[in-house]
């Protein structure tokens, strides 16, 4: 594949009283054909969610949910047991298997901002888990900091042939993309970034298969997805 650029202003924008979401991927009541996922990426969605507001239970099941907290704190409750906090810069990794039901609520005054990512999982079916660490990179900026992988020594595991880390980059500094598996998928959180030939804003993102460099047009945080050429 030739590098695809995904601008930001591209991604579906949904306002309700309580919740201001922009998807990168259709989801719910938008859809655009365009935008159906890359590889086993099927979400990317940008949520701010106003004080004492929130996802009330609901299901899931046989996908890999990853959640990143920006700003504030989101309390998750699940069928598992699991209850509690995650707070700026920490990550959840929900792994819902067979079916689990959660909330996720906001319960401060002020509004939580937090990317909900959905991946395609590679087992079926399985024992629904739940995982969760603090990594800010803000505290170590100008260097990969791995989230989560397939292998057992990763902070937290996944259950996809599929890598994602993240990083604070100040701006005219340069960190190299060297990818393990087939596409990359780089989604830019704040700040702009360079990749190539192209610039990508907060928001955009860009898939491609070469080995590559970011650099930093300002101070930018961003995510890079390694993953496997196909759905498996």
């Amino acid at each position: 594949m030739k590098a695809f650029l995904h601008p930001s202003e591209n991604r579906g924008h949904v306002k309700m009283d309580w919740l201001e979401s922009k998807h990168s991927f259709s989801f719910g009541t938008w859809y655009n054909p365009k935008y159906m996922g890359v590889s086993v990426l099927r979400v990317i969605n940008d949520d701010l969610i106003n004080a004492h507001q929130g996802f009330g239970q609901h299901p899931h099941d046989n996908m890999e949910i990853l959640t990143c907290v920006l700003k504030g704190t989101i309390t998750h409750k699940d069928s598992m047991g699991n209850h509690g906090g995650i707070s700026a810069g920490e990550w959840q990794l929900m792994s819902a298997g067979t079916g689990v039901r959660h909330s996720e609520m906001n319960q401060g005054d002020e509004q939580v901002h937090l990317l909900q990512i959905w991946i395609v999982p590679n087992e079926r079916n399985a024992e629904p888990s739940y995982q969760q660490i603090r990594c800010d990179p803000h505290e170590q900026p100008n260097q990969w900091h791995l989230i989560c992988g397939p292998n057992d020594n990763a902070p937290m595991h996944i259950r996809q042939n599929t890598e994602v880390k993240t990083a604070v980059i100040h701006k005219g500094q340069s960190l190299e993309v060297e990818a393990t598996q087939q596409v990359n998928y780089v989604h830019v959180i704040s700040g702009s970034v360079q990749i190539a030939e192209h610039t990508v804003a907060a928001g955009g993102a860009i898939a491609f298969i070469e080995a590559s460099q970011i650099k930093a047009l300002e101070d930018a945080q961003v995510i890079w997805f390694d993953l496997p050429e196909a759905n498996n």
